[in-house]
């Protein structure tokens, strides 16, 4: 795995390298001119983040990663008020952590988002079984097992990661927008709860509120619905469900 860390706090890099470094090739650079060379010249598997960078926010480099790629992002922030959280998630952030925070909660957190993203690839999808509509809530690690599935003209390939909607097809989407289109399109009457939207698709490992499903729904309907056709419809009260 191929990390990038945007950290102005030396210390903080300090920190994290050995937990890190067991993991993946890292790099770290500490301002946001650097971090904008640094995304342009490689590959990432992930990207880590801090809020405030000398130069470039940390929500400008979110939004500029999102504006052209998918590589999975984890914001690194000391605000923590809730509006801020969500600035962040919806500047394409995947997941984020207030600081202070454990270099093993990031770990954990990288290492669950990674484990989505190769589900979503195939890298790592063994099981070819699927959950029945009528089932209980699903286990995150069934949201992509089969390899390509449709609810009326709405197409999900978690080979290449695309979704279609009609003759129109999307390829912009995060791992997280991903798995939740995946999980609405192969139960498609069911009504999930906020709840149990974080439990399948974030996972027992994520430390967020459920607005954080609000803001990721947002996101998605921009991206592949239209205003005569949100695709995800709300179910006041309760959650969301696929359009009928």
């Amino acid at each position: 795995m191929n990390l990038l860390v945007v950290e102005d706090d030396r210390s903080v890099c300090e920190m994290l390298r050995p937990f890190l470094e067991r993991e993946a090739q890292v790099t770290f650079v500490h301002t946001g001119n650097e971090a904008e060379t640094m995304i342009d010249a490689e590959q990432w598997d992930l990207i880590i983040l801090d809020w405030m960078l000398p130069n470039r926010s940390g929500i400008e480099l979110c939004r500029m990663i999102r504006s052209t790629r998918e590589t999975p992002i984890i914001l690194l922030t000391a605000r923590g008020e809730e509006n801020d959280r969500l600035l962040g998630l919806e500047s394409g952030a995947d997941d984020y952590i207030t600081k202070p925070f454990s270099p093993l909660e990031l770990l954990a957190r990288i290492k669950a988002i990674m484990r989505r993203y190769r589900l979503g690839t195939g890298k790592a999808a063994d099981s070819q079984s699927a959950a029945s509509p009528e089932s209980g809530p699903l286990d995150g690690s069934d949201i992509n097992a089969e390899e390509r599935f449709h609810y009326k003209d709405i197409r999900v390939d978690t080979r290449t990661r695309e979704v279609s909607v009609g003759s129109s097809t999307f390829t912009n989407l995060t791992p997280r927008e991903f798995d939740l289109i995946s999980l609405l399109v192969r139960n498609p009457k069911r009504v999930f709860t906020r709840e149990q939207l974080l439990e399948s698709v974030w996972g027992y490992d994520f430390y967020g509120d459920e607005r954080t499903v609000d803001v990721h729904i947002k996101r998605l309907r921009t991206k592949i619905g239209t205003p005569e056709r949100i695709l995800i419809a709300t179910v006041w009260g309760v959650g969301y469900k696929l359009e009928e």
